[in-house]
């Protein structure tokens, strides 16, 4: 699988090619999306290949991406506005190269984390017989069971890490919101303490000078 990385990223679109050309062999990136930003991949796809387009926004701002598919033709297969996760299947309709992108223009100072997996085709047969008329022996076909259920264990995994790590954003956030909140309230409370102070002193001040008064 032969992806390449364009847009208008800057430094970030660069580093995000260099590692697309280092695990070209993949069908899953992560990413660094900056703000204000659009990053687009391009797959050679033949006629009649199924695909599967999967996407998901792990940490920044909103957890929220704009994600657009064309075909070779420039007409668009897909697009979804400011979404968190989302999937889709299509059958390629004709040769040529196709393009998805994945926009943050609509966001001023927030990066993103953005996932997804293209896969492209179908996986090959385990076995050369599957494709055959003859029937597979028994070994054969609880070798294919538990392949099948490995891919699923595989895929349940990958979910699981994006959520775990989709949570970890959203409670250092959170932390991190907590803890200006009570950085603002000692300061607060510091200057009302001190304001409070300087009242009474005042107070007292124009008592004392109102007795001297009085006095004379």
């Amino acid at each position: 699988m032969l992806l390449r990385g364009s847009g208008t990223a800057g430094l970030w679109g660069w580093l995000t090619l260099f590692l697309v050309a280092c695990a070209a062999w993949a069908s899953e990136i992560t990413f660094e999306l900056p703000d204000n930003a659009k990053q687009c991949f391009y797959e050679e796809i033949v006629q009649g290949t199924k695909c599967t387009l999967e996407f998901q926004v792990i940490t920044g701002g909103h957890y929220d991406v704009d994600c657009q598919l064309e075909g070779p033709d420039g007409a668009v297969l897909y697009k979804v506005m400011k979404k968190q996760y989302d999937s889709f299947t299509f059958t390629a309709s004709r040769n040529g190269t196709y393009k998805f992108c994945f926009s943050n223009e609509f966001s001023t100072f927030t990066h993103k984390t953005v996932y997804f997996d293209f896969q492209v085709g179908e996986d090959p047969p385990l076995f050369p017989s599957e494709n055959r008329a003859t029937a597979l022996t028994q070994v054969e076909s609880v070798c294919i069971s538990i392949h099948e259920a490995l891919k699923s264990v595989i895929d349940y995994e990958t979910h699981f890490r994006l959520r775990e790590a989709q949570g970890r954003s959203r409670a250092e956030d959170l932390n991190a919101r907590v803890a200006y909140w009570s950085i603002g309230e000692a300061i607060i409370l510091l200057v009302v303490s001190i304001g409070q102070v300087f009242l009474l002193k005042s107070f007292f001040s124009d008592k004392r000078t109102t007795t001297t008064h009085v006095a004379s």
